[in-house]
């Protein structure tokens, strides 16, 4: 934020908050695009009369000797013939048809950023970022002259200054943070001990919305377990404090020698079943509020597998999409330098997420190993050519089929012959299509930040590999449907209105909301993987409950990442390399016990097992009782 320009210019610490509030407080409301609006509040320099306008209700103010001058002038102007009059109105009309459009809904995306108070007993906008005004914001934009030389120059002036540049920084960089258009959605539960988990948890956390809305879901899975013991109240209030929480900065340097400075992140939420495992994100939307929901997810998903451990995320703010090697490198190394200290084969290792694959787990593990000073342990990710399996980046997109099979198995179906659409284009959303392929599905779509492609024929093993080339280049999704002529990519748009069978969002949190959902049921979806964590909006939960979709959440259906991490780290795997085939058969196992212990679970505390809500309550229920179980036996740690 930045502090008057009296002041000292940044202060990191000041609640993002504040700004809010002060928006709230002084909020400029634009009129039509359409219509002129003046920066300049006092005395006009082209509009003499503007000056006698008040803005808001304010003290009225004296004409100065200046306002005198400039209204001699209009009473001149006044005295002239009614002819010369109107042609006068007609010629200023007329110049005012001269605005541009463009440069209207320019300056409208300024408006929002600025704010009318009273200053010295007279109205004025100021920069709601920088709380200033100045000759370099209280000029017309469109120049009252309108001309449009005037026009240009006005609005450069304005772009060009250093305050205005500021604020437009912090608009950008405070986008994610801001939470006043994403206003919590708050489920109504049952239980008032149920509801007082998810206010007391908005009491101490009220920014966080990710987070907020991750604990609504679980909380209400777990309603009827905490109505039969209320003891379980006092467990889950500890289990929704992270056990550590670790924010420092990471200095780097570019190719240019220009240094930059992210954030780092680091949630150990909880090692109560055993030590940490969890991703890494590197993504600029990644803030703590996010960290902490990864987290405490990946803590219920470990616990849910058939594997014993506790659960952890992080990762940082930087952005890894055009940078070079090298920088890939110098970041990943200058953000291991603070966090190696709190990681280990019996307190934590990190895995992959979004932004970071092979190279990035290489470069971090190399950084670990240097200053650790030994190759005790490794992280779980890929090491083709230096330890442990090659199939764990193939994990958690292969038991995600595996999953969607176990539950059309059930059902005496099975995935042969089903559209399947399919969000993202990362390593999950590839490994999805290799293995719906592999059962005789039709997947026919993907997607990325711009858009998403769909191929009416289906992709096949050939189009599958054109994809990856297409990706590794970092080129866009629509160069595909240059070389398939029955393909198209829609820009701006999402999968979920074309028709299909099953859906497996893997893209991020919150990519389906309610009109998404809306359009999966009308494109006839009847089942709903969960490939990314939380892809689904509260409200897009409530319209394929009462449509009766089935969601496999993923808690359970993304375990297959959690599986293969602990078959790399077992001892038995680092002595040699698993065949595909008994990775896979391993796999499978793993998947089939944590789609039998949720629906056990859910059986046990009666959710008919045909009922959409079975699987997502049971896999919360069944992870949270292990848990509950461990935070009890070892006391109030």
């Amino acid at each position: 934020m930045l502090l008057p320009v009296g002041g000292l210019g940044m202060n990191s610490t000041m609640d993002d908050m504040n700004l809010i509030q002060q928006a709230q407080r002084h909020h400029l409301v634009v009129r039509e695009l359409g219509e002129e609006i003046d920066l300049e509040i006092g005395p006009g320099d082209d509009d003499p009369s503007f000056a006698n306008t008040p803005l808001i209700g304010g003290p009225p103010r004296e004409p100065s000797v200046e306002d005198h001058d400039e209204s001699k002038q209009m009473v001149m102007v006044s005295q002239l013939p009614n002819e010369d009059q109107d042609l006068s109105k007609a010629q200023s009309a007329k110049r005012k048809k001269k605005v541009v459009k463009r440069w209207r809904e320019e300056w409208a995306d300024t408006y929002k950023w600025a704010y009318v108070d009273v200053k010295e007993g007279t109205a004025r906008i100021f920069c709601s970022v920088c709380r200033e005004y100045g000759r370099k914001h209280r000029r017309n934009p469109y120049g009252n002259e309108g001309s449009r030389n005037m026009q240009m120059s006005a609005l450069e002036e304005h772009n060009n200054s250093l305050l205005h540049k500021e604020a437009l920084r912090l608009q950008m960089a405070s986008k994610d943070k801001i939470i006043v258009d994403k206003p919590i959605y708050v489920k109504a539960l049952m239980s008032k001990t149920a509801g007082s988990i998810v206010e007391a948890a908005l009491k101490r956390d009220p920014h966080e919305v990710e987070f907020i809305q991750s604990v609504q879901e679980v909380v209400h899975a777990l309603e009827r377990v905490i109505a039969k013991n209320s003891h379980y109240v006092n467990i889950m209030e500890r289990l929704l404090e992270p056990e550590r929480m670790i924010l420092f900065r990471v200095p780097w340097v570019d190719d240019r020698g220009e240094t930059h400075v992210n954030r780092g992140f680091r949630v150990q939420f909880n090692q109560t079943l055993g030590p940490c495992r969890g991703g890494i994100r590197f993504h600029p939307s990644l803030n703590l509020s996010i960290a902490k929901f990864l987290g405490f997810v990946q803590t219920l998903k470990n616990a849910l597998s058939p594997y014993k451990l506790g659960g952890a995320a992080g990762g940082s703010d930087f952005d890894p999409k055009g940078r070079s090697d090298n920088e890939i490198m110098r970041f990943c190394q200058s953000y291991m330098n603070e966090l190696y200290r709190y990681l280990g084969p019996d307190q934590d290792l990190p895995s992959e997420e979004m932004g970071v694959g092979t190279r990035e787990m290489g470069y971090l593990f190399g950084q670990y190993r240097r200053l650790a000073g030994h190759f005790q342990g490794s992280f779980t990710g890929p090491r083709i050519f230096w330890s442990g399996s090659s199939l764990r980046t193939e994990a958690t997109g292969y038991g995600l089929v595996f999953f969607a099979q176990l539950m059309l198995a059930d059902m005496n179906k099975e995935l042969k012959g089903l559209r399947c659409v399919v969000s993202g284009s990362g390593k999950i959303a590839m490994h999805v299509l290799e293995k719906l392929l592999a059962y005789g599905a039709l997947p026919i779509t993907v997607s990325d930040s711009k858009g998403y492609l769909v191929d009416e024929d289906g992709f096949d093993y050939m189009k599958i590999s054109f994809l990856r080339d297409i990706k590794a280049q970092q080129r866009s999704l629509r160069d595909y449907s240059k070389t398939y002529a029955r393909s198209k990519y829609y820009d701006e748009a999402k999968p979920w209105n074309e028709r299909c069978d099953v859906a497996f969002p893997c893209a991020s949190q919150n990519e389906i909301d309610q009109s998404d959902a809306i359009n999966l049921v009308n494109s006839g979806c009847r089942i709903l993987i969960e490939g990314s964590n939380m892809p689904c909006t509260p409200e897009a939960v409530d319209v394929l409950r009462k449509a009766n979709v089935l969601i496999a959440p993923a808690m359970a259906a993304g375990a297959g990442g959690v599986a293969a991490g602990e078959l790399e780290l077992n001892h038995e795997c680092n002595l040699m390399h698993w065949s595909p085939e008994d990775f896979e058969s391993k796999l499978q196992e793993a998947m089939k016990q944590t789609y039998q212990r949720a629906l056990k679970a859910a059986t046990d505390f009666g959710y008919q097992k045909e009922s959409p809500e079975a699987l997502v309550h049971g896999a919360a229920i069944s992870a949270f009782l292990t848990i509950a179980q461990g935070m009890a036996d070892q006391g109030c740690v």
